[in-house]
Parts: structure tokens; C-alpha cells; sequence
């Protein structure tokens, strides 16, 4: 109950047993409370520099201070100490505000791509865009199973832009479902107050922060390589309008698969897309962020309720039926 004012469990127990009980020494107030005497002693030297003890008038005794008068003085110290360190930490925020300034000021005015050369350095620069970011932060997460260390690195800067009040979107591939971990740090985004949908399939991975600021992998199949940062209308502007896009179209997480028209969900319509646009078995399984032996079951059941027996024909009839 105490403890706010710098009184442990044990010290308050000794403090309240002193007010009842005044003329109790260290033994019985060992006795009564079940410690032991250097215990006891402990709890009473916290309370002397507490000023909750003081002398008995004309003996060597200690006496406990009223709770009027020690608990109270005890509580305008702490609320003098914190009104201290509020100021203490509004001073720093300023001092950080007007270093990061001096930072921002330092970069020619024509710098509008930069590049982060690892994948520390990415990581270092989300969470800086975390704890800068005003309105809202807003993803791209291609690919089904997301990295444990990925999950672990992205954990800290989400929970500091929800907590801050920023809004928080993100897109996965529907592929993601098929991955219990990723599932799971899907829901716990959610929980915290993050919106998050899939879609069948991504183009990039991305990351818009205040609609001001981007960062894009430096290599499109392997985000662990590093990143540009971009800025300026010109490269975040059409960034915006993709992820605004795919947002529209996205499936919200908690809500089942649906099917169009055709009966047909976003992942296979994709998968006939991809198909169409002579892609491989093995490079559809990697846009969707399927395993190839999901992506061939798939097919295998297009083709059964096409009636084809062919790839070939199977384009036909896809084409034939509006499918594509």
C-alpha cells in the first residue's frame, strides 16, 4: 500500500506494528511478524532514514511517527522529486527534439534516397521512425511465413507507435494463415490495437511512415540486404496510392476466406494470373508465399472444375469462363 512512498512490504508491516503497539522491541515485533531480528532491524534503520522513527522523549527508544506527520511530509518529498524528474525528462525531449533538428538539417536538401547497407541498419532506422512518427505507419508484408527474428525485431517499434497514439495498418499475403508464428504476431498486432488485412499477393515489401517517408528493399528477394530510404512527393506519393489500393481490397484478419463471382478465392485467381503470365509452378509458390506442392493441389483442383486436362486447355476454359 505503501510502497509508492519507498516502503517495502516488510518495512511497513514493522511500521504498523509500531503505532499499534509502541512499546514493543526488536524482539516481539520479530516474534509477532515472523521475522527474524536482523530483519526486524533492517525494516527499522529503512524507517529512521525514512524519518518515520524518531527518539522517545527522556529514553533511548524509538518512536513511530504519526502517519499525519511522517506519511505526509513522505508524500510531498516524492511528489517534490517528481515534479523534478518531469522536468528533468521535459528538458531532455527538447534537447532531443532540437538534436534531431540539427540531424535532419545536416542532410543536403536534394538527399531524397538513401541507403541503409544492412539489415542492423534497417531495424536501428524503424525504430527510429517509431518513436518520430505522428499519424500513422503503414506496411507491406510479402511473403507467408515471417522470420522469427523478424517478428522479434518488428514487436518493440509496433508497440511503440500503438502506445504513442499512431495508427498502425498492415498488409500481409493471405499465405501468412498457413504459419503459426506469424499468425500469432498477426493477432497480437491486432490486440494492441493494430489494423491488419491480407491480400493474395504483394508486389514489394514496404514500409510508409507519415506518408512522408518509405523504406523499399535494395533487393526485392532477399530483405536482408538492406533498404532505401526514400523521400519526397514524387517517390512516396504512388506508394501511398498502392498501399490505399491493396488496403481496399484487403480481407480483414479474423474474417474467413471469401470466394467472387466465380467461386474462385484471391489466391487461386492469382495463382491463374501468375500462370497466365508464364510463370513457373516454383516462381507462383514464391509470390504467394505457398509451398509448391500447395500451389500444384491448387491447380490440380482448377483444372478438375475447368474440365481441362492440360494446362493449355485449362487457360482456355479460365479465359472462356471470365476467370481471367
Amino acid at each position: 500500500m505503501l510502497q509508492a512512498l519507498g516502503l517495502s512490504a516488510l518495512t511497513e508491516n514493522v511500521y504498523r506494528t509500531l503505532l499499534a503497539e509502541p512499546d514493543w522491541g526488536v524482539e516481539r515485533i520479530a516474534a509477532s511478524l515472523q521475522l527474524s531480528e536482523a530483519q526486524t532491524r533492517e525494516a527499522l534503520d529503512e524507517l529512521l532514514e525514512l524519518t518515520l522513527l524518531r527518539p522517545a522523549a527522556g529514553s533511548q527508544s524509538l518512536r513511530a511517527v504519526s502517519p499525519e506527520v511522517g506519511l505526509t511530509r513522505l508524500l510531498a518529498h516524492n511528489q517534490n522529486q517528481l515534479l523534478f524528474r518531469q522536468k528533468q525528462l521535459e528538458n531532455t525531449r527538447t534537447a532531443i527534439a532540437a538534436l534531431s533538428a540539427e540531424y535532419i538539417d545536416r542532410r543536403p536538401d536534394d538527399e531524397m534516397v538513401l541507403r541503409l547497407d544492412s539489415l542492423e541498419a534497417v531495424r536501428d532506422r524503424l525504430e527510429e521512425l517509431a518513436a518520430t512518427a505522428t499519424e500513422e505507419c503503414l506496411s507491406l508484408m510479402r511473403g507467408g511465413a515471417v522470420r522469427p527474428d523478424s517478428i522479434q525485431a518488428g514487436k518493440h517499434p509496433n508497440q511503440v507507435a500503438l502506445e504513442r497514439g499512431v495508427v498502425v495498418r498492415s498488409i500481409f499475403q493471405d499465405s501468412f494463415r498457413n504459419d503459426p508464428d506469424t499468425l500469432r504476431y498477426a493477432r497480437w498486432l491486432t490486440d494492441l490495437g493494430g489494423l491488419t488485412r491480407t491480400v493474395p499477393l504483394l508486389p514489394i515489401r514496404l514500409v510508409v511512415v507519415d506518408r512522408s517517408i518509405a523504406l523499399v528493399p535494395t533487393d526485392p528477394s532477399d530483405g536482408r540486404r538492406g533498404a532505401l530510404e526514400l523521400r519526397g512527393e514524387a517517390l512516396i506519393q504512388p506508394l501511398c496510392a498502392l498501399f490505399d489500393e491493396l488496403w481496399r481490397s484487403g480481407t480483414d484478419l479474423g474474417q474467413p476466406t471469401t470466394r467472387d463471382d466465380q467461386d474462385l478465392t484471391g489466391s487461386e485467381r492469382a495463382l491463374l494470373q501468375l500462370l497466365g503470365h508464364g510463370h513457373t509452378d516454383q516462381s507462383a509458390s514464391r509470390k504467394l508465399g505457398l509451398s509448391l506442392r500447395t500451389v500444384r493441389r491448387m491447380m490440380q483442383d482448377l483444372m478438375t472444375r475447368l474440365g481441362a486436362e492440360s494446362r493449355f486447355q485449362a487457360g482456355v476454359e479460365a479465359v472462356r469462363k471470365d476467370w481471367l
